[in-house]
């Protein structure tokens, strides 16, 4: 699997997010579903990754730095294509979206997402992701799940792995 920043406008990423909206939206209702834009993550505060296998995008995320309750990274848009779960692809999704504030300066990675999302929530907190309360623009919502992570000091390489 390679790793790269992708346009989230491409016809393979807008393909990826009407699949993730769809999942999402069978999952709750749209008042309780917070999902970006193509528009919104083509934003200068905003890097979008995708997760390539044989040359075939099967997999997005990205993440939105923010200045309005302390500065953090809100992570965004992490959807492996079905097919494809279970593989640890989102896992290097995540890590790669890590890198990438280490390497923009910033300390705090934050997200929401669903209490629905049994397997989402496994890999958060394997990642060292707690529990919170809403951030930012975020109202409490009995269908959703704040939660954070302190970013450590970069190792060094990027998220294809290459050293820097």
């Amino acid at each position: 699997m390679r790793i790269e920043r992708i346009d989230p406008e491409s016809a393979a990423a807008m393909t990826l997010l009407a699949l993730s909206d769809r999942y999402m939206g069978a999952l709750y209702p749209a008042e309780s579903n917070h999902l970006e834009s193509a528009a919104g993550l083509k934003l200068p505060n905003v890097a979008v990754f995708g997760g390539f296998i044989d040359g075939q995008l099967v997999a997005c995320g990205a993440v939105k730095i923010l200045d309005d309750d302390g500065r953090y990274g809100e992570i965004k848009r992490v959807f492996v294509l079905e097919e494809h779960r279970g593989k640890g692809i989102s896992k290097a999704i995540m890590e790669c979206l890590e890198r990438h504030l280490q390497e923009s300066s910033i300390a705090l990675a934050r997200l929401e997402t669903g209490i629905k999302q049994t397997e989402a929530l496994g890999l958060y907190a394997r990642l060292g992701y707690e529990f919170r309360e809403p951030f930012g623009a975020y109202r409490h919502d009995p269908l959703s799940v704040f939660m954070e992570k302190v970013i450590l000091p970069s190792s060094g390489r990027n998220c294809d792995g290459r050293l820097r």
